[in-house]
């Protein structure tokens, strides 16, 4: 269980004044100047010696992320940062705590990541529905500018730099790097091929980094600490803090900041109260948000937390927003809704994407209530496993994630649905 003394996210639950004043009594802006001072080269160095990795979702690490946009400015081609505060993935509310009670985090992180990537400006993408949190970060980014941190010799770092924030309309797909680009500039949200990446043409077809809020907002923590610290929490490749979100049949739901690597048991008993009617009622857990495969209570009970450990179960870590489900849920039901979800947020652009998860859902829908024939169950594992691997984004891969994950796992479920249709049938 993560010390009080390593916890990044002191305010997480707005207990403490959110503003400028309050976060520099929690040490937030304490030797920006400083940090920015080491250069370039050695912030990047001491983030990839943390260990961290990204936090939006695919865990790729940010040191070696940042180190890819170009050393100098070329003429007309500027640098720039965006911040990925989109967080539609469902079950996830971290980065909207972040930004609602220790927006300062942010902000500072946002002044280092800009300087480190030679970017004088940087935008972030706010989710459409985070009206309040984005009166906060507004009000947040205000009093930075007020106070000299932002602007003209930033912190009195002899960096200049801007930081503007960008409300989305609350579409899914902008959460996907490109496609938020592709948004930030006016356009529909539709994901852009890859290469080039957007290190060498983002927005504007300028280079840019996206990166998601929380890994922006403990950067400098990391800074001011040092890259032994936090390398030393976690375990091996999976270092650090990370907060994860605790939602669905326990009798506390909670946001809470832990180690990398807690044991999802400990991390479900400890923080949210245990499972509702306890350990023995679980059914499932989605470890990672909605995205993710759905693992069976004998896998969770020895489950670790952290990126290898569920990529070796065939699951992942995701957003780490944990879908607790006990046995009172109707798990095929439940991954049919995820269905739904995923064909109702595609953006339409890859045929296997589009014309799939229709096609997908509508046979959920079949699955549910047993209206199908045993072969079907394989149809379906064989058209997720083409829609999966053969789009622009990841989307593709989210809408079939979950329902290979319930065949995986729960296929005699299905069977026994179908077999006790027949038999009312005949």
């Amino acid at each position: 269980m993560l010390n009080d003394s390593d916890r990044i996210f002191t305010n997480l639950y707005g207990i403490e004044d959110w503003s400028l004043d309050g976060a520099r009594r929690r040490g937030d802006w304490d030797g920006t100047k400083d940090i920015i001072a080491r250069g370039r080269d050695t912030i990047i160095d001491q983030l990839k010696e943390s260990g961290l990795r990204g936090r939006g979702g695919a865990g790729f690490p940010t040191g070696l992320k940042w180190s890819f946009m170009p050393k100098e400015e070329a003429p007309g081609r500027p640098h720039y940062l965006i911040v990925n505060a989109d967080e539609s993935e469902p079950g996830t509310c971290k980065d909207r705590d972040i930004m609602r009670h220790d927006p300062q985090k942010l902000i500072e992180g946002c002044l280092i990541a800009g300087f480190a990537m030679g970017a004088h400006a940087g935008y972030i993408y706010i989710r459409g529905e985070f009206y309040n949190e984005a009166v906060h970060l507004q009000a947040a980014i205000d009093q930075a500018y007020d106070a000299g941190l932002l602007g003209a010799n930033a912190a009195g770092s002899d960096w200049d730099f801007d930081l503007y924030l960008h409300r989305g309309a609350g579409a899914y797909i902008c959460g996907e790097e490109t496609a938020l680009l592709e948004s930030l500039e006016g356009k529909p949200g539709r994901p852009r091929l890859k290469p080039p990446f957007p290190a060498g043409a983002g927005l504007y077809g300028c280079p840019s980094t996206v990166n998601n809020v929380e890994t922006i907002a403990v950067a400098p923590t990391i800074l001011r600490r040092g890259a032994e610290w936090f390398s030393g929490l976690g375990r091996p490749k999976n270092a650090g803090t990370k907060l994860f979100c605790i939602s669905g049949h326990v009798n506390e739901p909670c946001n809470v900041e832990e180690e990398m690597g807690i044991p999802l048991r400990e991390l479900i008993e400890k923080h949210a109260g245990g499972v509702r009617g306890g350990w023995d009622n679980l059914l499932a857990v989605i470890p990672g948000g909605s995205s993710v495969p759905v693992l069976p209570k004998s896998i969770c009970d020895d489950q670790l937390m952290d990126f290898d450990s569920l990529m070796a179960v065939k699951s992942g870590l995701g957003t780490a927003a944990v879908i607790v489900m006990d046995k009172s849920t109707d798990i095929v039901a439940a991954i049919a809704r995820l269905s739904h979800f995923y064909m109702h947020e595609s953006c339409g652009q890859c045929t296997p994407c589009r014309e799939g998860t229709g096609w997908v859902y509508r046979l959920m829908q079949r699955l549910v209530t047993g209206d199908a024939a045993i072969a079907d169950i394989d149809t379906l594992e064989e058209v997720v496993g083409q829609i999966e691997g053969h789009t622009i984004c990841a989307l593709g891969d989210a809408a079939a994630w979950p329902v290979q994950g319930l065949i995986r796992h729960f296929r005699p479920e299905i069977e026994r649905r179908i077999r006790e249709r027949g038999k009312r049938a005949a």
